[in-house]
């Protein structure tokens, strides 16, 4: 034995149950908070947004109920999340910026159109949206600009953002209803030729990106003062975490969701995750298609995983540093059996925490490979060398010749084949994962490990519909072994509960209402008269 045994396993219960069963709890809270009338709705705005609702508010509640969509106001805490710094800066400027941004979709008079600088790159993504733009209707005069990269783009300094959001609580008002404006105003002509605005967009300072991402956290966070790698080509050992982050975990398991995604409390990230070493639909390929999966009792018992090796620009100087590289080294039983005989040459992605951490029982009786082996089904299909090679006949392959000594491909498995297994986990690719609301309503067990956040967060409960893991993956194996040794019951209820959930909080109809709520705070954010543009009815005769 590696060490004694200090840990989950030590516990009883386990942790893992105690984190069940506060995530119960917390869903019995979202059920009780439901607004079923639009003075309830109405009513909970104002008290957890301190202003009454924007104008629409009310067809908005209408669409809702009849697309029988489920209303919680904390389902929608990502729009202020988003919007509320906006009410910082001045309204013209504000249309101003959107209106010269190079991918658009722009509604005048209710009319729809798109604006794209380079149509072949950018028609997909805006068809798309302008699609579901189109279905909403009653929308007033805007210009939404359109991120048509799969990444993210924009960072802010803490300062500047924790001084937008403190001018916003600043200009919260429940005044009266006499005072209220309901007609948003119309862009006039004059808006349609303004100057250009020039985000300032980073170049050439692709491999420093967390330089500019760590300015965004508090100063007192851990993250704020460490600065870019000099070099990623470096072991990983170096910067590899000791044991779970205290800040988000219990016991060594992820509670708080949101703080696990928060690269300010988690410094290691900079050399753990693609996107700060070099960042760059109803599809069947990613939701299955119709087919949501079999019976539980049918399904194999293990975890699968396919993908490609995105998250960045991987090199023969930094792969090591990438999150799906490093996924697939720890899923494969043959390697893991390697690094715990010391061969650490075997594993350039990751180390092993001391076995007394999470006391995983195959581990401790020395059969931790074969273990593996039996339960994880976890491959790449292609690991996407920059730049990419070719064969003797030019023909482009999937493999890279500075990794092949420790990665290789495996064939591809449909989303169809994907449902078979009870345990899906999800990686964070190059942004945001096209197959997570899949796996949500499959009847497989979900579980993920992310740094981004979605319009969806707000409404699933972790270890209630999906299973969270840590971005090192460090408590993958602990996850592992309490649900195929002896917790099964707990997966089937998650992958249950996830299923039922999905269909009624994670459908096209809500992603619609979910995306109209946003547009109304925008459209009155960027309104000339947004201190008393206001949606009001609902309060009748009362006095404010």
């Amino acid at each position: 034995m590696e060490g004694e045994a200090q840990g989950p396993n030590a516990y009883s219960p386990h942790p893992i149950m105690d984190l069940i069963r506060e995530g119960h709890e917390k869903l019995e809270r979202l059920h009780a908070a439901r607004s079923n009338t639009i003075e309830e709705a109405a009513g909970r705005y104002r008290e957890r947004r301190g202003r009454h609702p924007p104008p629409g508010f009310e067809d908005w509640f209408k669409a809702a109920q009849k697309r029988n969509g489920i209303i919680v106001e904390d389902f929608f805490d990502r729009i202020y999340h988003d919007i509320n710094p906006f009410w910082a800066l001045d309204q013209p400027e504000l249309r101003r910026r959107a209106h010269t941004q190079p991918e658009l979709i722009r509604i005048r008079n209710g009319k729809v159109t798109l604006v794209s600088e380079d149509p072949e790159r950018g028609n997909q993504w805006l068809q798309i949206w302008a699609k579901l733009v189109k279905e909403i209707g009653h929308l007033p005069d805007l210009d939404m600009a359109i991120n048509v990269m799969d990444e993210t783009r924009v960072l802010v300094p803490w300062e500047k953002i924790d001084g937008y959001v403190g001018r916003e609580r600043r200009t919260r008002d429940i005044f009266p209803a006499s005072e209220a404006v309901s007609n948003y105003t119309r862009y006039a002509e004059a808006d349609s030729q303004p100057e250009p605005y020039d985000p300032h967009w980073i170049g050439g300072e692709a491999h420093k990106y967390w330089d500019h991402v760590r300015v965004t956290c508090p100063p007192d966070s851990e993250s704020r003062n460490v600065s870019s790698l000099p070099s990623f080509n470096s072991p990983v050992k170096e910067i590899y975490p000791t044991g779970p982050v205290e800040a988000y975990t219990y016991k060594g398991f992820v509670r708080n969701f949101t703080a696990s995604q928060d690269a300010c409390v988690q410094p290691h990230l900079r050399g753990l995750h693609g996107t700060f070493v070099e960042s760059v639909t109803n599809d069947e390929r990613y939701s299955g298609g119709k087919g949501i999966g079999g019976l539980w009792e049918d399904k194999m018992e293990g975890f699968m995983w396919r993908g490609v090796a995105s998250g960045g620009r991987n090199k023969v100087d930094n792969w090591w540093h990438f999150q799906r590289h490093r996924w697939v080294q720890m899923m494969n039983g043959t390697t893991l059996q390697k690094v715990i005989a010391a061969d650490e040459a075997a594993a350039p992605t990751f180390t092993l925490l001391p076995p007394s951490v999470y006391n995983v029982s195959a581990r401790r009786n020395g059969f931790m490979g074969s273990w593996l082996a039996i339960h994880a089904d976890v491959g790449v299909v292609d690991l996407m060398c920059c730049p990419g090679e070719t064969d003797s006949k030019n023909k482009r392959v999937h493999t890279c010749s500075y990794s092949s000594p420790f990665l290789g491909v495996v064939e591809e498995k449909s989303m169809k084949e994907q449902y078979a297994y009870k345990y899906l986990p999800d990686i964070d690719g190059n942004s945001f994962s096209g197959r997570w609301r899949g796996f949500l309503r499959s009847t497989s067990c979900p579980l993920k490990a992310t740094v981004y956040t979605e319009w969806h967060d707000d409404r699933l409960i972790p270890w209630v519909h999906f299973v969270p893991f840590d971005n090192t993956f460090i408590d993958i194996y602990a996850i592992m072994e309490f649900f195929l040794e002896g917790h099964d019951a707990q997966g089937k209820r998650i992958a249950e509960e996830s299923s039922r959930w999905a269909s009624q909080v994670l459908r096209r109809d809500d992603m619609l209402l979910y995306v109209w709520r946003l547009l109304l705070e925008y459209a009155r954010v960027v309104d000339p008269q947004r201190d008393r543009l206001a949606y009001v009815g609902y309060l009748g005769k009362e006095k404010t």
